[in-house]
């Protein structure tokens, strides 16, 4: 598992809703949530985050779970 820096965690945010992020295993989860009530997710890989939008299957499966 990556490890993302406190410090780097302080200046990222989520593109989607401009609020901060916390580390989940190999993701990065918004603290807040989007338009349609879903908390967007960013993978990690190899320790970069992907942040040019949620991977469908993740923001699949959050909305999913909140039903």
């Amino acid at each position: 598992m990556a490890h993302i820096t406190p410090q780097l965690l302080e200046i990222l945010r989520c593109p989607v809703t401009g609020s901060t992020l916390t580390q989940d295993g190999d993701a990065l989860v918004a603290s807040g949530e989007d338009d349609r009530g879903s908390t967007p997710r960013y993978r990690l890989h190899e320790g970069i985050p992907i942040m040019l939008g949620p991977t469908p299957a993740e923001d699949a499966g959050k909305t999913a779970g909140a039903e």
